[in-house]
């Protein structure tokens, strides 16, 4: 035969490169950032992507009490919870979940939840997700880069 033999490389958890990240939330839109946050997790930015790995990176998200909704948004918008029993269905407005405590922690969580996989992978994935805030974070020990959100499409 004197046809080129081409291989589909597949990553694995073994020729994963994981790195960490932070990205300044202040003045960011909240869906934008959620979506861009969601394919950094996933690993969509990188050339060796393969859809059933966990090959995303670790994302520190600093700042996330200055995150900004357009319009009247932070009062209109509601976001749903059940509890499983009868009548147990629960609203919440992202105004009033932001003045919760670890408030800005569950809002970005939740937007950056529903941009990732609704299975297993997705349980994963935002576990390598760190909110925090203000301008501090814990992860001094992985010497993460700082990243410019708004570079990335």
């Amino acid at each position: 035969m004197d046809t080129l033999s081409y291989k589909t490389i597949s990553a694995n958890d073994t020729t994963v490169t994981k790195e960490w990240v932070v990205v300044d939330a202040a003045e960011q839109q909240l869906g934008r950032l959620g979506a861009k946050v969601a394919k950094l997790l996933r690993g969509k930015y990188k050339p060796n992507f393969t859809p059933h790995v966990d090959c995303g990176d670790n994302v520190i998200i600093i700042n996330a009490s200055k995150v900004k909704l357009s319009g009247n948004k932070w009062n209109d918008r509601i976001y749903l919870s059940y509890t499983g029993y009868p009548g147990g269905q629960r609203e919440m407005t992202p105004a009033r979940m932001i003045k919760k405590p670890n408030g800005e922690d569950r809002l970005l969580r939740k937007v950056v939840r529903g941009m990732l996989p609704k299975n297993k992978l997705g349980d994963k994935l935002i576990n390598n997700l760190y909110v925090y805030a203000g301008n501090e974070h814990k992860q001094e020990a992985q010497s993460p880069k700082s990243i410019d959100i708004n570079s990335y499409k």
